[in-house]
C-alpha cells in the first residue's frame, strides 16, 4: 500500500495556486483511476483507490503548508505505513516551471511542508515529487507572494503538461518503480 499524498493550501482561493500544485496533481491522478469517495480522515481529504492491483491512499492535507506533517504523520500511523510507503508530491521554486525531480530522500530544500513532514516522521527516506513553479523574474519579488499567486494564462498550458507528466511519474514509480520514474522524468 502507498500513500501518496500533494502538498498545498487548503480552500478554493488556494487551488490554483504554485503552492497547491500538489493538490492538482493528486486531482488528476484520482480522476484518472476514477476515484471517488473523498472524506475527511487525520486533517487531510482521503480517498482510496488501485493502482494495477496496488492500494493506494489519496491525501491532500487540509493544515496549511507548514503544518502538513501533523496530517501525513497521523495517516501513516493510522494506515500503519512506514516512510517508506509515501510518495509526497509538492512546488519548488529552483526548478523551472514544466520541470520534475524525483528523490528517494533527502532535506527539505527550504519547503516548509517537507521540513513539516521531515520534523514529525522522523525521517527525510520518503519518495518526493518536486514540481517546478519556477522563481519571479524580478528580483525584490516577494518568494511568499509568488507561490500563493495563481499561474498566468500563458503558464496554463505548461501546467497541464507538467501535472499530467506528474501523474504519470507517479504511475511509473507505483508500477515500475523509483529507479525507472527516476531515469525517465528528472
Amino acid at each position: 500500500m502507498l500513500l501518496i499524498t500533494g502538498l498545498g493550501n487548503p480552500g478554493v482561493s488556494y487551488y490554483n495556486t504554485r503552492h497547491s500544485i500538489g493538490f492538482k496533481v493528486i486531482d488528476w491522478l484520482a480522476r484518472g483511476l476514477n476515484t471517488t469517495g473523498w472524506r475527511l480522515k487525520c486533517k487531510a481529504l482521503v480517498a482510496n483507490t488501485e493502482l494495477k492491483g496496488q492500494k493506494i491512499i489519496l491525501a491532500k492535507p487540509q493544515t496549511y503548508m507548514n503544518k502538513s506533517g501533523e496530517s501525513v504523520f497521523s495517516l501513516l500511523h493510522w494506515f500503519r505505513l512506514s516512510d517508506q510507503d509515501l510518495i509526497v508530491i509538492c512546488d519548488d521554486i529552483d526548478l523551472p516551471l514544466g520541470r520534475l525531480r524525483i528523490r528517494g530522500k533527502g532535506g527539505d530544500g527550504g519547503h516548509l511542508g517537507l521540513k513539516s513532514i521531515i520534523d514529525l516522521v522522523g525521517s527525510k527516506d520518503f519518495i518526493r515529487l518536486r514540481v517546478g513553479v519556477g522563481r519571479p523574474l524580478e528580483p525584490d519579488f516577494e518568494i511568499a507572494d509568488w507561490v500563493l499567486g495563481r499561474f498566468s494564462s500563458e503558464e496554463a498550458l505548461i501546467v497541464d503538461q507538467m501535472v499530467e507528466k506528474a501523474v504519470q511519474a507517479i504511475k511509473t514509480i507505483a508500477n515500475e518503480g523509483l529507479e525507472k520514474a527516476m531515469n525517465m522524468y528528472n
